[in-house]
């Protein structure tokens, strides 16, 4: 039989009995064997903990015993979520070896529960937040599409290994777009579920207020598939909400749906010119599945982007403060930029952005009053030349790239939102569009994207490197 595409093609050859959870992780073994010394993907392989619950798996499913879709497929974890096979780096040198030791982060212990062969950790931009540093002994991870570009971040490990076929599906973090820009530029499809929806604990901070923890896969439907296991509230997680979680019914139908077009600050100067018809033609097929189109802006766009930075700064810099005077030279440049942009924020600054974000969310939650998604392009370009990333004094300041990359709004207001790729460039890079839904509706957007793929290919398609 052909190897299943996706984590729910997996679990269905599991259960009709034409593969095996070892058969799957060795073959996704290999895939890392050949193709991880050019990708960058892991930072830590867990291959003889892999393979043995890989076997485990397999007895498990022959008995009757079945945890659900997840049961004997392979998994990687972002390289910032606490795992008790090996250290958590944050891909720093910075980071206490003992933090999070022996121990797994709530989201891992689901994982784990639901029966997922976890391969390893993957590779992430230091602390959720810094460009790869050459300088430093940690992996560059690089786009499958094409290895001269960034595949995103910070979860690029997650990205891109679900892309390369090195496992089924990953955790990321989404603090200004972290789970979406590395689906948007690897071609897969990322959920940054609503704050709160999925607990955080066990996971290395960026910022306390924007942390978001949601899988990477290759559809919607491995999307959620994972939610299922990971939602819910958790006791070490203050920020974790008790609001029931119940995915989606899936019928390939959007009749009456009411979807929201947002196009203001999307397509600025410089976008790439295969944007506007890759989203135009998304939108054809929503509504050929039955969607009704409203255009619509979202309200205080400008506010949201610079509530964002300065929370984030403020945020991380509270936590790395006393190791960054100490530690200075042991951060990446790139993390250096942005914590120290922090002590530049005053407490008022701090303060205000907390209220505009409260007035701005209460605005989004009046604008699902009339829709029921939202939908509008995760980036307005392919993904980016390291070359360009990067001059002789050192790497760019990747705030200048969030002129075409259009997350940051929505880690600010905490709703979901999911990637899914739409389309290519010209030289053949992905391009991906957003769903937005209100708070706590994780079932809709799944559902509509669901839809979408449906009746499209792309998040099926497969770099030649892979």
């Amino acid at each position: 039989m052909e190897t299943p595409r996706t984590l729910t093609e997996a679990a269905e050859a599991l259960r009709q009995g034409t593969v095996t959870s070892v058969g799957l992780t060795e073959r996704a073994l290999a895939t890392a064997d050949r193709l991880d010394g050019t990708l960058g993907t892991y930072l830590a392989r867990f291959d003889e903990a892999a393979l043995a619950a890989a076997e485990r798996a397999d007895r498990e499913l022959a008995q009757g015993t079945d945890r659900g879709p997840l049961h004997g497929v392979p998994f990687g974890v972002k390289d910032i979520i606490a795992m008790a096979e090996g250290p958590t780096t944050a891909q720093s040198l910075v980071l206490d070896p003992a933090w999070g030791a022996g121990g797994d982060a709530p989201v891992v212990s689901r994982l784990k529960a639901a029966g997922a062969v976890i391969t390893g950790k993957v590779t992430t931009m230091e602390f959720a937040c810094g460009m790869p540093d050459h300088a430093k002994p940690f992996p560059i991870p690089r786009n499958p599409w094409d290895t001269g570009t960034w595949p995103g971040g910070s979860s690029s490990g997650t990205g891109n290994g679900v892309a390369a076929g090195m496992f089924y599906a990953g955790l990321g973090t989404d603090t200004a777009g972290s789970i979406r820009i590395p689906s948007a530029f690897c071609g897969v499809t990322g959920l940054m579920p609503t704050f709160g929806r999925v607990p955080k604990s066990g996971v290395a901070p960026l910022g306390y207020s924007l942390d978001h923890v949601g899988p990477l896969a290759r559809s919607a439907r491995d999307c959620a598939a994972v939610m299922d296991v990971i939602a819910g509230p958790h006791p070490s997680d203050p920020d974790s909400v008790e609001d029931p979680y119940t995915g989606p019914v899936f019928d390939g139908s959007l009749e009456g749906v009411r979807i929201g077009v947002v196009r203001e600050h999307h397509f600025p100067d410089g976008h790439d010119p295969a944007v506007g018809p890759a989203f135009d033609a998304a939108l054809d097929v929503l509504t050929g599945r039955g969607a009704v189109l409203v255009d619509l802006a979202l309200p205080y766009w400008y506010e949201m982007l610079v509530a964002n930075v300065v929370t984030m700064s403020a945020e991380a810099l509270a936590y790395h403060r006393n190791d960054l005077g100490a530690r200075w030279d042991d951060y990446f440049e790139s993390t250096r930029m942005l914590l120290a942009r922090g002590a530049t924020v005053t407490g008022a600054d701090y303060v205000q952005a907390q209220r505009v974000r409260r007035v701005a969310q209460d605005a989004v939650a009046r604008l699902f009053d009339g829709v029921d998604v939202i939908v509008c392009p995760t980036t307005s370009t392919g993904a980016p030349q390291y070359d360009d990333l990067y001059t002789p004094e050192g790497p760019v300041d990747i705030q200048g790239l969030f002129r075409y990359i259009h997350t940051q709004y929505w880690d600010c207001v905490g709703n979901p939102v999911l990637a899914a790729p739409m389309g290519q460039t010209a030289a053949g890079l992905p391009l991906s569009i957003q769903f937005a839904g209100p708070a706590f509706g994780e079932a809709g957007i799944l559902r509509t994207a669901d839809a979408y793929q449906a009746a499209t290919d792309w998040h099926l398609r497969v770099p030649s490197t892979a």
